[in-house]
């Protein structure tokens, strides 16, 4: 069972890519590296054409969802997970930028690719198949549809977006998922044979030690404020959850760990029914952990490659992020593919730059996905205090809800 587990865990298949990547460079010539530097090729055309479905896959039904069920509490909830997901964005924005200065100072590289082009694709010139539309348009469209059919009760557009969702999910788990290590392997297969693989692992080492810190971070402060709100003790808040938090580590994955994460909600004295609701709900819309590290990883690899993002365009990334972090779907690795989109067509990110961004995502995946999960029984205190306790009429529905939400994801 455990040969089992760690065979179908993306994390090994990730590292065994990195490594061999790393160590297969150090020996094969260049040519070696041509039929995966085509591959990553038409493996990056084919990211570009899925991920405006997926942004419109994934958000216009999530939009619909929220927007025509359950009433305030579920919307007030949905606020709070998405107030705490730009929390941790913007508070990651700010720390690194105090402290990638000093930290990444001297670790510069040009470009993710050889610096005289040996390693090239051999389709480079002859495959290409553009998305039917931009980034942009597709977040538009998501919002316009999904408040559309919300207000409409558009039932027969909403069962054919319900659908398209299941597809795009598939794709994913089935297409996109499994073919990332590959992806990753050709990567640090090209990062070696250019001679930089050395600059790169010492810049991952600091960033990943950058994002774990910075994942205790944002669970103090959240439990910091729901001690404030509920006036309870956040420390025993805190470590009432821990169990929650070590079976996240070994599962990685926000929905396996709902009966844990649940079971500890109501030893901090949450309701029942509160419990019930918001625990299956923020396992899907609750991404803090996921957000941090997307957002540390990003903008360690703008300074490194001296990318020329604005301010702006930071803003608007971190905005963005956290909407798709609500709709993202809940498998190992699905945060970081939905990501894509906002990474490419906000940040300007290349497909080398992304495959990193996997990389590192994926090596402290597990770290994210518990302070996700560690996150909800938060918001779950503070649900509870806000509502007494009760969710009264709408109870049933919010309910309901929350687990068709949960479980569309799992």
């Amino acid at each position: 069972m455990f040969k089992h587990k760690l065979f179908s865990s993306l994390l090994f298949w990730v590292v065994i890519a990195i490594i061999a990547g790393m160590l297969l460079g150090l020996v094969v010539p260049n040519w070696f590296a041509i039929p995966f530097a085509t591959f990553n090729d038409i493996f990056g055309k084919f990211l570009g054409f899925c991920v405006p479905l997926i942004i419109l896959g994934l958000v216009a039904p999530a939009i619909a969802d929220l927007g025509r069920s359950a009433g305030k509490w579920l919307l007030v909830t949905t606020g709070i997970a998405y107030g705490s997901t730009l929390f941790a964005g913007f508070g990651t924005w700010l720390v690194c930028a105090l402290v990638y200065p000093w930290l990444l100072s001297g670790e510069k590289l040009a470009s993710l690719a050889p610096p005289e082009d040996a390693v090239k694709s051999i389709m480079d010139a002859n495959l290409t198949f553009p998305p039917v539309f931009g980034v942009m348009t597709a977040l538009i469209l998501a919002f316009v549809l999904g408040v559309g059919m919300a207000a409409t009760e558009a039932r027969t557009m909403r069962a054919w977006f319900d659908e398209f969702r299941n597809i795009m999910m598939l794709t994913i788990k089935r297409a996109i998922v499994p073919l990332l290590p590959v992806f990753i392997f050709g990567i640090f297969l090209n990062i070696t044979l250019s001679g930089q693989i050395a600059s790169i692992i010492v810049t991952m080492l600091k960033i990943i030690v950058v994002a774990i810190v910075l994942s205790f971070v944002m669970l103090a402060i959240q439990y910091t404020l729901s001690g404030m709100i509920t006036r309870q003790n956040p420390v025993k808040q805190f470590l009432t959850m821990l169990p929650a938090y070590f079976t996240a580590l070994g599962t990685a994955s926000s929905a396996a760990t709902i009966p844990v994460t649940l079971a500890q909600t109501k030893k901090n004295d949450v309701a029942e029914e509160i419990a019930d609701f918001v625990i299956p709900l923020c396992a899907t819309i609750h991404l803090t952990g996921s957000t941090v590290k997307i957002t540390a990883f990003s903008l360690a690899i703008i300074q490194i490659l001296d990318l020329p993002v604005t301010t702006m365009q930071m803003v608007s990334f971190i905005f963005m992020l956290g909407i798709t972090m609500v709709a993202a779907p809940g498998v190992p690795g699905g945060a970081i593919a939905a990501a894509q989109g906002v990474l490419v067509g906000i940040l300007g990110f290349t497909d080398p730059a992304y495959g990193l961004m996997v990389a590192l995502y994926i090596a402290i995946d597990s770290f994210g996905t518990a302070c996700n999960v560690t996150g909800d029984g938060a918001i779950a205190l503070v649900i509870n205090k806000m509502s007494k306790g009760k969710l009264g009429k709408e109870q049933g529905r919010a309910t309901s809800v929350a687990r068709d939400f949960a479980s569309s994801f799992d």
